[in-house]
């Protein structure tokens, strides 16, 4: 039946069924597979990147218990060199670029219209066509490492090494132009995420009231917008530099070599950031659940939250402590690096605070989040030691540094994302994940991370270098490196029991209900899961626990069309009613603009002129895009007109 133009239903909190279906309807994506490239509604997006992304990491695992294998024994030939060069560039660029950031971003993009009571996210068509993006990006990369030619020069990809002399082949070429393509992702990601938050909050959910996860992913937002044209910038000189001649890293033409340290890390350590920030709002979200009282320290949190991003861009040099960087600045850069443990310091006192005042609960999520409290100061005591430009050069590129990162890294991020995936797994799918399952994935996670990566502080204290292929046997490295190899697998084993335990649980789990957790925050107020609308009347929020505080007045906004994709606009500071505009309705061509874009990239890494070429049917798929359609402008005009 032809839709019509007039909206002829509104939602309201004693609205009849008939509406809630007419809301559901208008919401959802269409059926099919043409509905398949269709769909834009901000949850079917983000569960498509939640399971790429994953999907990405268990690949980056498989690949990292390969590398471990092949470090157990001294003297092995399981693989050659340069495959084991290729190996360990693609487990960095997987984790760094198609698993850390972007799950960051998939998952807020699921929870944040749930979080601040908004029906979809800003620019969903947008939304879709960088998952898109991010997708064939990816397969892109790990196409050309089943064709034996990706990169082996890293995934820092420094020059001369990744210059045209000492990496002949397309493998450069393909990572740059990947990095290029799936930060563009990252971007418009980011846009999406920011707008969202600024102007599509419930009424009253004022910036002071927002839940901490939000305001960690806004602050992450703002810092991929600061930090990732770095990189894209780098990538884009590099591929310049191989692809048709310029010389911005070759001394010898009046290029400079550090030039691509400075832009890569500028990039690089906000980037540790970028994937460390997002989880602190998780571990806010978690512990005033399980500890059945509000946080403490609020206010000091966000602003812990900004000083960090803050100092996250004041420390990329101490990456290049062994380069001839003046000594001032390498003085400034280790003060600068020192610092940053002041503000995780708060919050850390924050949390403790908060559970030591609390009655806790003891479930798989906050296991989690315990054990990030563990590995994540010892991996903080690393950083502080790295940060000083003396101990830095003892162990300057020896596994020292790899136990760090991951420490660091896993530590501080993977740790709490997987309690946040217990945690909101009800949320997602309507059950609850197998709590003594979950308890295994814990312990052996825990205990598999500390015995792989713990030996690697020792193996760099006596000077095992990074990014070896092999090593003799007359080293003494061998017992510490099958140690780590086995701690390896027992990780492995732990993420198994996760796959078991969410394949087994999405269909078998117990209902999970509403709210099974008893949490404070707006999206735990809608049926699990959501519906394709979210909320059937849109929300007025009092305070920062709205389901633990008293039922304020008004508590509904009502009148926002049920058949036309119509949402509530609010003011930025004050979450004040602004407008209500019209969402665009599905569409295929987010997806075609992705592939004609795709096309453009994979074709400029053999020939400059595939840019200008590929800019055609780009430019033709975004107009289509773009191009007004008569029955959303019609409804548009109708609803700007009613008072």
């Amino acid at each position: 039946m032809k839709a019509s133009p007039i909206p002829s239903m509104q939602d309201g909190p004693n609205a009849p069924a008939a509406v809630r279906r007419s809301l559901a309807d208008t919401w959802d994506d269409p059926p099919g597979i043409r509905g398949f490239f269709a769909a834009i509604n901000h949850k079917t997006i983000a569960r498509r990147f939640m399971l790429a992304t994953f999907v990405f990491f268990v690949l980056g695992g498989l690949i990292a218990l390969a590398m471990r294998i092949q470090l157990a024994k001294p003297d092995l030939r399981l693989v050659d060199p340069d495959l084991y060069n290729q190996m360990f560039t693609l487990h960095g660029t997987t984790m760094m670029f198609l698993f850390a950031v972007p799950v960051m971003q998939a998952i807020a993009t699921y929870l944040v219209p749930l979080m601040i009571g908004a029906r979809s996210v800003a620019f969903s068509r947008m939304n879709a066509y960088a998952f898109w993006v991010f997708v064939l990006g990816g397969a892109f990369l790990y196409g050309s490492f089943l064709l034996g030619s990706a990169s082996s020069a890293g995934w820092f990809s420094y020059v001369p090494l990744a210059g045209p002399d000492y990496s002949p082949g397309k493998g450069v070429d393909i990572w740059a132009q990947m990095i290029t393509f799936t930060e563009t992702a990252a971007l418009l990601e980011a846009i999406v995420l920011i707008t969202t938050i600024f102007k599509m909050r419930a009424p009253g959910m004022s910036l002071n009231r927002m839940p901490l996860f939000v305001w960690a992913t806004l602050i992450t937002q703002f810092m991929v917008l600061f930090a990732m044209p770095a990189v894209m910038l780098g990538s884009t000189s590099l591929i310049l530099d191989r692809l048709v001649g310029t010389q911005f890293f070759n001394p010898a033409r009046g290029g400079d070599a550090l030039l691509w340290q400075h832009l890569f890390w500028f990039f690089g350590h906000p980037e540790v950031y970028l994937i460390f920030i997002p989880p602190l709002g998780m571990i806010s979200a978690i512990i005033p659940t399980f500890a059945r009282r509000t946080l403490f320290g609020y206010p000091a949190m966000v602003l812990a939250l900004f000083a960090t991003a803050f100092l996250a861009f004041g420390l990329w040099v101490h990456h290049m402590y062994a380069t001839d960087i003046p000594q001032l600045g390498k003085s400034f850069f280790t003060a600068a690096s020192l610092m940053i443990a002041v503000p995780s310091g708060i919050q850390i006192f924050c949390w403790l605070a908060t559970l030591a005042t609390g009655r806790l609960n003891f479930k798989t999520p906050l296991w989690f989040v315990l054990a990030f409290f563990v590995i994540l100061v010892m991996g903080g005591m690393t950083g502080v030691m790295l940060g000083s430009v003396s101990l830095d050069l003892q162990v300057h590129d020896t596994y020292f540094v790899v136990a760090h990162l991951h420490y660091v890294l896993l530590g501080g991020a993977v740790f709490p994302l997987f309690g946040a995936f217990y945690y909101w797994f009800p949320k997602f799918t309507g059950r609850m994940l197998n709590e003594t399952l979950g308890r295994w994935n814990f312990w052996l996670m825990f205990v598999g991370f500390n015995v792989a990566f713990f030996p690697m502080h020792l193996l760099g204290l006596q000077g095992m270098p990074r990014r070896i292929w092999t090593y003799a046997p007359d080293m003494g490295w061998e017992g510490m490196n099958l140690l780590a190899t086995a701690g390896a697998w027992t990780l492995a084993a732990g993420i198994l029991v996760f796959i078991v335990n969410v394949l087994r649980s999405r269909r078998h789990g117990a209902l999970a209900g509403d709210n099974p957790w008893g949490a404070a925050t707006l999206e735990w107020s809608m049926p699990s899961p959501p519906p394709p609308h979210n909320f059937d009347v849109m929300p007025v929020v009092h305070g920062r626990n709205p389901l633990w505080e008293p039922a304020g007045s008004p508590r509904w906004v009502a009148g926002l069309a049920a058949n036309a994709r119509q949402v509530l606009v609010t003011s930025v500071i004050d979450a004040r009613p602004d407008s209500c505009p019209v969402f665009p309705s599905p569409s295929i061509w987010p997806f075609v603009s992705a592939l004609a874009t795709t096309a453009l990239f994979i074709g400029s890494v053999y020939t400059p002129w595939a840019v200008v070429w590929g800019t055609i049917p780009t430019a033709i798929a975004m107009t289509i895009w773009f191009w007004p359609n008569r029955l959303n402008t019609q409804r548009a005009v109708f609803l700007e007109r009613k008072p």
